[in-house]
């Protein structure tokens, strides 16, 4: 079982990948580089991983557990994973080049610039919403180390 503290690193680790990546596609040329290209796919399967983790090892428990709290946290964090899980799959099909994103395929700059803030954005906030609020209740449950 992944202890709070490997979360943590792993939550440290996307959001690391973000403030690079935000900076780098800053720079259009650095878009075209396949570093640029390779971090992004890291990011991607980082995240998709962290989702994956957290849908298997928080929600059959918190949907169990007698507390219609932790009921309702789970259910809309399930919600808010496949809807995560679309716009990722959406986002890689429209600006990546192959589904590991080892090369970016951008035609329009100003689109793609904005596509990416919106992603990082809403993946920013739902580490945000899983540290205020799915955590406490999964630590006051036990569920996990």
């Amino acid at each position: 079982m992944t202890s709070y503290n490997e979360l943590n690193e792993e939550i440290h680790r996307i959001l690391e990948l973000t403030t690079i990546l935000e900076y780098l596609f800053k720079d259009r040329a650095m878009c075209d580089t396949s570093t640029c290209g390779d971090l992004l796919g890291e990011y991607i399967a980082l995240v998709n991983l962290h989702i994956d983790y957290v849908e298997k090892n928080f929600y059959s428990d918190l949907l169990n557990n007698p507390d219609k709290n932790a009921t309702n946290i789970a259910n809309n964090f399930m919600s808010g994973s496949v809807e995560i899980k679309r716009i990722i799959k959406d986002f890689t099909k429209q600006w990546c080049a192959n589904k590991y994103c080892s090369n970016l395929n951008i035609k329009d700059y100003s689109r793609f610039l904005v596509d990416s803030e919106t992603f990082f954005d809403l993946i920013l906030h739902r580490i945000r919403d899983e540290t205020e609020h799915l955590y406490p209740v999964v630590r006051s449950l036990k569920i996990a180390s």
